[in-house]
């Protein structure tokens, strides 16, 4: 067994990587995965540089701020292209579309999931309607629309469940195309120098996709026990959270372009030293085009 790191930058990762790893999926190709814990954005350049990080589940805009400085970072699959947002306002806030943000506050949190809404609002047109305002503190950013500090926010399940318990409404719309969630990624010097790893490190994530997707009554029993982020789950959230990860996993962990496209955006959004970075220059997918002409990823689906 060959000892691998693979910290997450957020912890909504985990009801799948807890399903990749409980399943078996890694050590069947040999790797002993170390994956839960988390790393800084800073940490994980400088653990991924000096080798004693092999691979990290994210990191998905500072790779594009500080490639045109030398940083060798690279994507080498991509779990998810879809985000899977909701968004959450109080029974009485008088919203019922998008197009009712106008003048209202809304709450994010974090640097991506803060930009990921700022694009979506963005790219419907109302940037300048509304306030984005990230929540302070400890506080979810649902529970800050629910307090009466926000007007609505987007969440992810098992958020969308857990606002609808605490009495606020949740509004569906369309999903935004983004690089978020786990992302194989690493530097450039560890797989050249050990490709057969990177092989190994794919093959496990695509065969724990495949578990994922093929054995729900056992994932879904993974993901009550395992994951506790966001407090205890019971069989209703669950269920939810298994059943809208299971439509947004890819079989296939290529990133679509729209969700490229998008991710490079909101890097530049965040430092316009991106601008010199090209939005393909850090993904290598051949390592996992060699892995999908082999045939094994179909095959993962026929037995």
């Amino acid at each position: 067994m060959d000892k691998i790191n693979f910290p997450y930058r957020s912890d909504s990762h985990l009801p799948f990587l807890h399903v990749v790893h409980e399943s078996g999926s890694w050590a069947k190709h040999g790797l002993e995965v170390n994956y839960d814990y988390e790393i800084t954005s800073e940490d994980a350049h400088k653990n991924v540089a000096n080798g004693t990080v092999e691979f990290v589940g994210g990191n998905h805009l500072s790779p594009y701020i500080q490639r045109p400085a030398g940083d060798k970072w690279v994507y080498l699959g991509q779990t998810v292209s879809l985000l899977n947002h909701r968004m959450v306002v109080r029974a009485d806030s008088g919203i019922n579309k998008l197009a009712d943000l106008k003048g209202k506050r809304v709450a994010t949190k974090g640097k991506h999931p803060g930009l990921n809404t700022w694009l979506f609002i963005k790219q419907a047109g109302l940037l300048n309607d509304c306030y984005v305002e990230k929540t302070k503190g400890s506080k979810f950013h649902w529970e800050a629309v629910r307090d009466g500090e926000a007007d609505a926010a987007f969440v992810t399940p098992p958020a969308d469940i857990l606002s609808r318990r605490a009495g606020l409404r949740v509004i569906e719309v369309p999903y935004l195309p983004m690089v978020w969630f786990t992302t194989v990624s690493s530097g450039s010097g560890f797989v050249e120098k050990h490709p057969d790893i990177a092989d190994r490190m794919l093959r496990g994530i695509c065969e724990g996709i495949a578990y994922f997707k093929t054995h729900r009554a056992e994932s879904i029993k993974i993901i009550k026990d395992k994951y506790q982020a966001e407090g205890a789950l019971d069989d209703e959230s669950a269920t939810h959270l298994y059943e809208d990860l299971k439509s947004i996993l890819q079989a296939k962990p290529y990133a679509t372009i729209p969700a490229i496209a998008n991710v490079y955006e909101i890097a530049i959004e965040q430092d316009r030293a991106a601008e010199k970075c090209d939005p393909m220059a850090l993904w290598d997918f051949h390592y996992l085009r060699r892995i999908d002409d082999s045939g094994f990823i179909d095959n993962l689906y026929r037995t």
